[in-house]
């Protein structure tokens, strides 16, 4: 069994993208994968996440730091379709911020109706 402190750096092997930010939209981690698609933009962990982002994302950000609830959508990107998962996370109930988790879709990923 792996221990907490293992457990603690999860998403550092995984094989997607991970930016998590605060409440303040300060953004707090980024694994490889993640700093690796925002290279071009050099170190931005400890910059504000709206910075990054138009009027209109800057409005869903804020949306789901006030309510608690996701976005989630594709793109097209680099000949690559990704799926992008945005959610707060909480301590204690209380909104702490958002995680984002970004991966590629392969072509001609199955679908399975499991009703």
């Amino acid at each position: 069994m792996k221990s907490l402190e293992q457990l603690a750096h999860w998403a550092d092997e995984v094989n997607y993208a991970v930016t998590i930010c605060d409440a303040d939209c300060k953004i707090l981690y980024m694994n490889q994968r993640s700093r690796d698609t925002f290279a071009k933009h050099g170190d931005i962990i400890g910059r504000n996440l709206l910075e990054c982002h138009s009027p209109a994302s800057q409005e869903k950000i804020r949306h789901m730091l006030a309510t608690g609830e996701s976005n989630v959508y594709s793109i097209s990107k680099n000949g690559q379709k990704k799926l992008i998962f945005q959610s707060p996370w909480k301590i204690d109930g209380k909104i702490a911020g958002l995680v984002e988790t970004s991966m590629v879709l392969p072509e001609g990923m199955p679908h399975y109706n499991r009703d």
